[in-house]
Parts: C-alpha cells; sequence; structure tokens
C-alpha cells in the first residue's frame, strides 16, 4: 500500500503508533535526572559523577543514531524500533538494580544506543505510512508526543519512587516499556515498509556514506547540532539561570520553564498545519528561530518584569515549536528515495553532539556568576540557525525527496 492510497483513518492509526513510541522515548529519556537526589544519597556519589551518567546516554545514542540508521534501511524500521525500545526499557529497568556507579555509567550508555532507534525508524515509518498531504502534521503529532513524555516521566518516576523507592520505581517502568515494545511488534500489518520504495543504486556502503556528506544534509546536520546546543540552555539552565538574574523564587523560574515548554507545544501544532500548507520550510524554519533568538536576548537583559519574562519565553517556545515540522520537512525534502533511516539518524545525531557539548561551558558561566552570558549566548546559537536553514533549499539538488514525496 503507497501513502497515496492510505485513508485519514489509516494515517491516524500510524501517526498515533509512531507518536506513542516517541512518547515512550522521551520518557525513558528524563527517568533519571528527577531521581538523581535519591540516587546520589544511595550510592554517595556526587552530581558530577551523575552527569557523567547522562553523558554516557547522550554518547550511546549519539553513536546509534547513524548506525540505526543504516540498520533501518537494511532491516526495515519496525525491527530496529523494537529493538531500540528494549535496549531502552531494559537498561533504565536494570539501572534499578545497580549496586555502584561504575555499574550504573554502561546501563545509562545501553540506554543510550537503544534511544538511538527511534529517530531514524520513526520518521521512516512516518514518511512511508503517512498521505504526504497531512505528513506534516505526523510530524507535529510525533514531537507533541515526545514533548507528552518529558511531561509525564517527572510525575510517574517521582511518584513511584515515593511510594515504592526510586530501585522499584525504575524496574517498574522498565518492565512496562518491554510490554510496550511487544505490542509495537505487533503493528506490522499498520505500517509502510519505506525500504519498497527504494531506487536502485551503486555503491554499496561506501555510496551510502557519501550521500550523506553532500551539502543539504550537513547544512541540516548542523541546523540539529546548533538547535540542541540552544536547546540546553533553555530548558536545562533556565531555572538557575533564571533565579541568579531576577532574584525570583524556584516555583516562580520553573512556571517560567513550564511556560516556554507549553508554548513550544503549542508552536508545534501550529507548525504541523503551515507545514501541510508551504512549500517554504526554509523561510517558516528561518523566521522562527531568529524571532525565538530576539525573544530570548530580551530576557538576557535582565530589565523585563517577570510577568513580562514568562510571556516572552512563552513566546520563544512557540517560535521555536513552530520551526519543528518545517525542519524535519526540509530533512524530507534532502532525502533520496528509501534512505529516510539513514539520513535521520545521521541528522538527528546533531541533537547528541550539540547536547553533549553545551553543559559543561553553561554550567562554568554559572559558576563564574554570568546568568547573562547563558542567555546571551542561547541567543546567538538560535539566530546563527539561520544561515543553515536558508542555504538547505538552495544547495538541494533536484530530485531529492524522501518516500512519499
Amino acid at each position: 500500500m503507497t501513502p497515496t492510497s492510505r485513508s485519514f483513518g489509516d494515517d491516524v492509526r500510524v501517526i498515533a503508533t509512531v507518536g506513542a513510541a516517541h512518547t515512550i522515548s522521551h520518557f525513558f529519556q528524563l527517568a533519571l535526572p528527577p531521581l538523581f537526589p535519591l540516587i546520589k544519597a544511595e550510592l554517595d556519589v556526587s552530581y558530577l559523577a551523575l552527569g557523567l551518567v547522562l553523558t554516557a546516554s547522550f554518547v550511546g545514542s549519539g553513536i546509534s543514531q547513524p548506525i540505526s540508521g543504516f540498520l533501518v534501511d537494511r532491516f526495515g524500521a519496525l525491527r530496529v524500533l523494537v529493538t531500540g525500545m528494549v535496549l531502552l526499557a531494559g537498561g533504565i529497568g536494570l539501572v534499578g538494580l545497580a549496586p555502584t556507579l561504575a555499574v550504573l555509567v554502561p546501563l545509562a550508555f545501553l540506554a543510550g544506543l537503544g534511544n538511538g532507534a527511534f529517530h531514524p525508524a520513526d520518521y521512516a515509518l512516518l514518511n512511508a505510512s503517512v498521505d504526504p498531504s497531512r505528513v506534516g502534521r505526523g510530524y507535529s503529532m510525533h514531537s507533541i508526543g515526545g514533548n507528552l513524555g518529558w511531561v509525564l516521566s517527572p510525575i510517574v518516576t517521582v511518584g513511584l519512587s515515593q511510594a515504592f523507592g526510586w530501585r522499584t520505581a525504575l524496574v517498574v517502568i522498565g518492565a512496562l516499556g518491554l510490554v510496550a515494545a511487544a505490542v509495537l511488534a505487533r503493528q506490522g500489518r499498520a505500517l509502510a515498509d519505506h525500504r519498497a520504495l527504494a531506487r536502485p543504486h551503486a555503491g554499496g556502503l561506501l555510496g551510502d556514506v557519501r550521500s550523506l556528506l553532500t551539502a543539504p544534509i550537513l547544512l541540516v546536520f548542523s541546523y540539529f547540532a546548533v538547535l540542541a546546543m540552544a536547546w540546553v540552555g533553555l530548558q536545562s539552565f533556565l531555572v538557575p539561570v533564571l533565579t541568579a538574574m531576577y532574584a525570583v523564587p524556584l516555583g516562580v523560574a520553573g512556571a517560567a520553564l513550564t511556560g516556554f515548554l507549553i508554548g513550544n507545544s503549542s508552536g508545534i501544532l501550529a507548525g504541523g498545519v503551515l507545514a501541510d500548507r508551504t512549500a517554504r520550510h526554509d523561510r517558516v524554519a528561518g523566521a522562527g528561530v531568529v524571532a525565538a533568538g530576539l525573544l530570548t536576548l530580551v530576557v538576557a537583559s535582565g530589565r523585563a518584569p517577570i510577568g513580562g519574562v514568562i510571556a516572552l519565553l512563552a513566546c520563544a517556545g512557540f517560535c521555536i515549536g513552530v520551526t519543528t515540522p518545517s525542519r524535519d520537512m526540509l530533512v524530507r525534502q534532502a532525502t533520496p528515495a528509501g534512505a529516510s533511516g539513514k539520513v535521520f539518524g545521521f541528522v538527528y545525531s546533531g541533537l547528541d553532539l550539540g547536547s553533549c557539548l553545551m553543559p559543561l561551558l553553561f554550567g562554568w558561566l554559572l559558576d563564574r556568576n554570568e546568568p547573562r552570558a547563558v542567555l546571551g549566548l542561547t541567543a546567538a546559537l538560535l539566530v546563527l540557525m539561520v544561515f543553515t536553514v536558508l542555504r538547505v533549499r538552495r544547495r538541494a539538488p533536484a530530485g531529492m525527496h524522501a518516500e512519499a514525496a
């Protein structure tokens, strides 16, 4: 069944299935950090050591994403996605049994390897299974599913840990993740195999690698890497930055972060509709990141009232959210038929690269009592992104389109 022969109901089922998988991915990404105070106390380790746990996870995901992309194009997206979910859920569940930090770090790396399978597999399934007229909204709901996972994870993991302890909480959610993987494995009939749409090509593995080193794909990789750098500043360091700059209570700074995330989700929903109604995805993505950068720069000035800061950050989150489906459409336009796995796996590994690079720098700036520099650098990174995204359309060769185009 080709994407163009699918009904609206077929598309809804595919989008819901893939979106639910993405929710699980993000849920497990954020399962450990809320439990760090409890893990720190029991294992008697420092926060720096626990930061190594997160780094191990990001490194595992960064290694896995491009490799998973090749595996998706070789063995099929559903097989790789189910395998990734088993590794991710199993790794996090086993953390609940880890006796020492020396065991916890490799388990986090294992979970990261599993997490790296989601993006290349998810986008291969969406590109092959969803009607082209609705794929932008499919991307939108995929991203919303990920945000939902981030929202639910602290609530569930903290709630379970308060009732049963952090170890039991992780074992339970790990077991539930394995059940979800078993359910996902049974969805093959609803999901198209993008490999059936691949065009014959020569060159083998070397040719596949060369296809990733084209200007449009490298530009998109750079866009994702810089986006992750900026996102670390806004999501991970926003609360300590605002408490230092504006001398507000932790709850108020947390409300600002919540406003940013709600704005981001709202923007993703609007961006999905917009992505299906425009061909100039470069302009949408470029305008969104510039607007978000300018709004962040106003917050970095330290002169806005705190109520205005919350509103500005919500608007910045909305602007970034609007770009999300269009950026994925840009990747799709630059992807040869049958190559969704490797291309999406490669460009999304830019997120892991950016996420690994910035936490130490932002932490160093905060240690030097330079919270404005954190937001100023974040704003500069957002504006810098426009120079990558506007060049993607220019450099994309004619005839490069994803499966459903």
